[in-house]
């Protein structure tokens, strides 16, 4: 890759992720482990995978029929923000649902505050107890064989979907631990064929399960189990489970209509499904609804008033996978630029807590920020802001591992250790992202000799890829060492390197 350091001081290693001092704010992720301190490697697990890239009409494998939120996130910039650190990232509907401005607790799932009182709170017993699912299935032949034949005489389609469904699971878990694997391989592989026969059966019989549909529509559009891709067998399964009204059909026949995958675009076929799902209940089209109304986008004209509304609803349910209209909402707040939302810092910083604690990155690193500077009611807290940016950073946000580097760049006294290594391996994991900001402050530390032994040419490569995307700093400092003869900087005192490496 252009621009390898050499060999003497070869890739980074996966820096310090500073729960040492954060953990006690903001409470470790799940499956974490407290590190014992700084510069230990292998003390924390390797950060969450990104969420995915770009819009797509298909779900991850992993989680069939989830994958429905982040990839608008990413394919929708707010307008509102002018820099990166403010960019923006199923029951029927009776009544347009309000945000309430009541004060909301860090922990709360809804808009609308729940208190509890002190007295009202009751000592649980702690004693660890095996948790039993009566409810779960076994994964073993004789099972199967009964189920097989109990669902024979069963005339419900969704009993026969969900024995498709389980024979999927069975084909992952049966005979785990028998002796002859390629006897049970080829059993697997004949659950699977069953599996897809019973599934494409209520998929296309004369009254087909839209469940069945939607589900069969992802093997095609993903190759799960087996299948072929094929885009247009998707676009035409996710078509008949919209027809019958189904919410997350409806969302992918909009994202397709939109992208031309298994179909021709057609925007304004897009926008009706994209309603029509919104309509039925389902988030992430609600959430797409209104930025389309907001933006403007896909040749609709710009409404406030209905777009607000439809952030509102996609607000009012949120969770992990569809964090996105509470930092919209946030943005709006923040600003004050849209006509029918009332500027207000203290609710912006509300919303984008709640994003936050939700996991979304981007609130993640609004937070980190205002906790830096002091913006949106917060007061200075380094320690705040440093647990903010580490949880971004666990996302694999380059903005907020590029604000960890700056931290340890200076350190701050009774929070934080200054590092250089650590300063520069975060600056590094940044970088090779493709953030500008961060490959220019990997040329300033290479040139200078921060974290790492002073290279001016390995610092001109960096320089170049960051000029490459438009830097200005990085193409005024590639002419400064031309004209000074690749005469390199002097170490710069803590607050100079700071100011050099403007970090937001």
């Amino acid at each position: 890759m252009y621009g390898q350091p050499r060999p003497s001081y070869a890739q980074p290693v996966q820096p310090d992720p500073l729960y040492a001092a954060a953990s006690d704010l903001l409470g470790l992720p799940p499956g974490a482990q407290q590190p014992q301190g700084p510069g230990m490697a292998g003390a924390y697990p390797n950060p969450m995978s990104p969420p995915a890239q770009g819009l797509s009409p298909y779900p991850q494998q992993q989680q069939p029929g989830l994958y429905r939120g982040p990839s608008i996130a990413s394919s929708m910039r707010s307008h509102y923000s002018g820099n990166s650190a403010s960019s923006a990232g199923s029951s029927t509907l009776a009544a347009t649902p309000t945000l309430q401005r009541a004060p909301t607790s860090a922990g709360a799932t809804g808009l609308q505050r729940s208190t509890t009182s002190a007295s009202s709170v009751t000592t649980l017993n702690t004693r660890r107890t095996k948790a039993i699912d009566l409810n779960q299935q076994p994964f073993t032949k004789e099972y199967i064989d009964q189920y097989r034949a109990r669902i024979k005489v069963d005339p419900d389609p969704e009993a026969h979907f969900q024995y498709g469904k389980y024979l999927i699971e069975a084909a992952k878990k049966v005979g785990a631990h028998a002796p002859d694997q390629r006897a049970v391989l080829k059993y697997r592989n004949a659950l699977i064929v069953e599996a897809l026969k019973v599934i494409k059966k209520q998929a296309t019989s004369g009254e087909p399960l839209p469940d069945a549909q939607f589900f069969l529509a992802n093997c095609y559009g993903t190759g799960m189990l087996g299948l072929q891709i094929d885009h247009e067998k998707a676009y035409q399964f996710y078509v008949a489970a919209a027809k019958l009204r189904h919410p997350a059909a409806s969302y992918r026949v909009a994202v397709c209509n939109e992208l031309g995958a298994g179909t021709k675009k057609d925007l304004g076929r897009a926008v009706a499904f994209y309603r029509q799902a919104a309509s039925l209940g389902d988030t992430p089209a609600m959430y797409k609804l209104g930025m389309v109304l907001i933006t403007p986008s896909l040749g609709q004209r710009k409404d406030e008033k209905e777009a607000v509304k439809w952030l509102k609803r996609a607000a009012e349910q949120a969770d992990e996978e569809n964090p996105h209209a509470l930092h919209e909402l946030g943005l709006l707040h923040e600003t004050g630029e849209c006509s029918v939302v009332p500027k207000d810092e203290a609710y912006a910083k509300e919303l984008f807590t709640r994003a936050g604690n939700l996991g979304y990155p981007k609130s993640c690193l609004k937070m980190g920020a205002c906790y830096e500077y002091g913006a949106l009611t917060c007061p200075v807290d380094p320690k705040r802001s440093i647990a903010w940016y580490t949880r971004a950073a666990e996302k694999n946000d380059p903005e907020a591992e590029l604000a960890l580097s700056g931290w340890y760049l200076t350190g701050c006294e009774g929070v934080l250790k200054q590092s250089d290594h650590e300063a520069y391996l975060w600056a590094r994991r940044a970088a090779n992202k493709g953030l500008p900001k961060a490959e220019y402050a990997v040329g300033y530390y290479a040139e200078v000799g921060i974290g790492i032994k002073p290279d001016i040419e390995f610092a001109k490569k960096w320089y170049l890829r960051a000029a490459a995307q438009g830097h200005g700093r990085s193409k005024e400092r590639l002419t400064q060492l031309k004209l000074a003869n690749n005469k390199r900087l002097a170490r710069p005192t803590r607050q100079e390197a700071k100011d050099e490496c403007v970090i937001m």
